[in-house]
């Protein structure tokens, strides 16, 4: 009887040790591609603004790969473009919007060779694009607005790490890319036909964290939006410093890191507030100008729930 009560006792002492013990978590596990707009995620990081315990960076070889990582539950939070976050709701991947990252305004471009002055210039011609969604829509954007159709083209579809390489070949005669490729073509002649500065608005990139996931984790969440917002402002403040530590994870030199931000703009806190706050919030606007297009180029089968995707909660 004796042991029974000395072992009762250290049972529940066993029992008090863990319940005021904190609760054990993995970082949150965020994914993305290679673009100079993600790159205040990997500064965070680097300068320590949040602890490796709470948040995990994960680089992919393209954005096809994050959203394939996403649904296979893979990661927890990914970086995506908003076209892209509408296929995954298509999906039934419930990911919420939680942070605004960049806006592109020049940085998303077809760059053709020398020889095509115009974007009309490439009729009948081979343009590489990335199969994802972003692809299919800046693609599809450029030809409405020059009046064309896709029988006027020949896509070919390839993934971003091989852009350079097919156009230096002569294997396509135009690429759908973005930086750091942009930069790296163009210093080889490439003429730049086609950009999101004709499309203002429309190319956003954002964070989306798996609606499960963020009901349980506020904390890791909290820590990521606090060290991006921590990140712009150090890029702000020490331009040499964060352009000589990215140019290294971009492979190109701290001038071309700070050229490759000339076409986007990275939104910070206060703006984040304006774009993702109330149901007049700007992204909403544009979620809804993406999905009647998408909608209309056949990219989508049905409509999502726009009204789900944003949650305002670590901005506002």
């Amino acid at each position: 009887m004796q042991k029974l009560f000395v072992f009762l006792n250290l049972f529940l002492f066993w029992l008090l040790l863990t319940a005021c013990a904190p609760e054990s978590k993995e970082p949150m596990r965020v994914g993305t591609n290679l673009w100079p707009g993600y790159e205040p995620l990997y500064l965070a990081a680097e300068l320590g603004y949040w602890d490796s315990s709470e948040v995990r960076m994960t680089e992919f070889n393209s954005s096809s790969e994050v959203m394939r990582a996403f649904r296979n539950q893979s990661i927890d939070a990914a970086a995506l473009t908003l076209d892209e976050v509408i296929s995954l709701w298509q999906d039934n991947m419930q990911a919420e919007v939680v942070l605004v990252l960049d806006i592109s305004k020049g940085a998303d471009v077809i760059v053709a060779k020398p020889e095509f002055s115009h974007f009309k210039d490439l009729k009948h011609q081979k343009i590489a694009v990335e199969s994802t969604a972003l692809g299919a829509y800046f693609i599809s954007r450029a030809l409405e607005i020059n009046n064309m159709t896709p029988k006027d083209i020949e896509v070919v579809p390839l993934g971003v790490s091989d852009h350079e390489s097919a156009f230096n070949n002569n294997q396509v005669q135009a690429v759908v890319t973005f930086e750091p490729v942009r930069t790296k073509l163009l210093e080889k002649d490439g003429v730049e036909v086609f950009s999101s500065r004709n499309i203002p608005g429309e190319i956003i990139d954002v964070l989306v964290i798996r609606k499960s996931y963020l009901r349980k984790n506020r904390h890791q969440a909290e820590s990521l939006a606090e060290g991006w917002f921590e990140a712009i402002e150090y890029m702000f403040n020490e331009p040499r410093d964060a352009s000589r530590r990215i140019a290294k994870r971009l492979n190109i030199s701290p001038q071309e890191v700070l050229a490759s931000y000339e076409g986007l703009e990275l939104v910070g806190e206060e703006k984040n507030k304006i774009m993702l706050s109330g149901k007049k919030a700007l992204v909403n606007q544009t979620l809804m100008k993406l999905t009647a297009s998408m909608m209309q180029n056949r990219l989508l089968t049905e409509p999502p729930p726009i009204e789900r995707i944003i949650n305002d909660q670590l901005v506002r």
